[in-house]
């Protein structure tokens, strides 16, 4: 399967969406984590100040390790900050922290997609890895067993690839939210948001490479059983 052309025509496209949606990310979050906040705002008071607004007091901000490692936890009810994103009162740390705050706001409001997402999370834990191998062992087998077993495989790793989908809108309204609030609360000012669109934009799409890196591979499996089975 390695040496099938088919596969880069499926592979190579979401592949290079991803390498692009990476440097647009690094790229704007280096330029303007050099550029002050008016404010003085680092990325935690931005979070803070955030979740105050929205009436959530239940939820800790905490500084983690690892660059634009980001990200809210909705079992924990901690939100945690990079070292940059937590410290620096920069465009891209508070664009960063607030769009993570998003999410505390859609918990705490049970934003549907956000609901579906946290459920699927054991699910496609386990199917991100187990389907591909199941369907590669289904594949080199012969007759009806193999067959079956590469069609479970193939709807195991189908979970990845929904889960990929559910999360563009989890994350398309944790940065409407994001976009909102820093202007409504005095954070940054108009100017400033061309930096906060440009940090978030670009972070909005990784998730669609993610997306359709996972579809695309999921389209390869099925277009692999279809040639199988003719």
């Amino acid at each position: 399967m390695i040496f099938d052309p088919a596969y880069f025509l499926f592979a190579l496209p979401p592949l290079l969406l991803g390498l692009w949606a990476q440097f647009r990310v690094k790229s704007a979050f280096n330029k303007y984590s050099r550029v002050a906040t008016q404010s003085g705002i680092t990325g935690a008071q931005a979070a803070l100040r955030l979740l105050q607004r929205g009436g959530i007091s239940n939820v800790n901000v905490e500084m983690t390790h690892g660059m634009l490692s980001d990200h809210y936890d909705p079992g924990g009810k901690v939100l945690r900050l990079s070292e940059d994103v937590y410290n620096l009162p920069s465009i891209a740390s508070v664009g960063v922290a607030a769009h993570e705050a998003g999410h505390a706001l859609q918990d705490k409001s049970n934003y549907f997609p956000l609901s579906i997402r946290s459920a699927m999370v054991p699910v496609v834990s386990l199917g991100s890895w187990l389907g591909p191998i199941i369907f590669m062992v289904g594949l080199f087998l012969h007759g009806a067993l193999g067959s079956s077993l590469a069609w479970v495989g193939v709807l195991l790793f189908a979970g990845t690839a929904l889960f990929a989908i559910v999360t563009l809108p989890v994350e398309f309204d944790a940065s409407r939210r994001a976009k909102e609030l820093l202007v409504s609360q005095g954070i940054v000012s108009p100017r400033e948001m061309e930096g906060v669109n440009a940090v978030l934009d670009a972070a909005a799409l990784t998730y669609v490479a993610a997306a359709a890196q996972a579809i695309m591979q999921l389209l390869y499996y099925v277009t692999l059983m279809n040639r199988r089975e003719e």
